[in-house]
């Protein structure tokens, strides 16, 4: 698992969100920028705070030139029940099958716990890696700066 640097191209992908569709990263190159926000387990006490987090602020976090994609290892239908009973209403997407695909391209799969580490990375319109961040498992992000990071990739 090599480690993704700041300027290399982010890797494709194609996961699936709680409602069953695709959504493929490349898919916002040369319009939006994305935040990508890797989280440990769906219904967690840390994971659904930030979400909330990002839920509460979302009209900061997805405008015309900025998406936010949610990935943890939770199948689909968890992914659907935890969106519906926090209300969050932005991609939460299912890296379930392979396991864990996504979070090893991007070199944050936790080995032992069989999650994704709390990492996150915002893509430019470039489709390059532009910043990253990664937070011990136990210990909620900055959403202001992940704010600030993702807005500054959308100029």
């Amino acid at each position: 698992m090599s480690e993704i640097k700041i300027g290399d191209v982010a890797p494709d992908f194609t996961l699936r969100d709680q409602f069953g569709q695709d959504v493929t990263l490349s898919s916002y190159a040369g319009s939006k920028a994305v935040a990508v926000f890797f989280y440990p387990f769906a219904f967690s006490g840390v994971c659904t705070g930030e979400l909330a987090g990002i839920r509460d602020r979302l009209a900061e976090f997805l405008t015309f030139d900025t998406e936010i994609l949610g990935v943890s290892c939770d199948p689909v239908y968890a992914l659907r029940a935890f969106a519906d009973a926090d209300d969050l209403n932005f991609h939460l997407l299912s890296d379930f099958w392979p396991h864990g695909e996504v979070a090893r391209a991007f070199g944050v799969f936790d080995e032992k716990k069989g999650c994704p580490r709390r990492s996150s990375f915002v893509v430019g319109r470039d489709g390059r890696i532009a910043w990253a961040v990664h937070n011990p498992i136990a210990e909620g992000r900055d959403l202001d700066l992940h704010l600030a990071q993702l807005q500054a990739a959308a100029e």
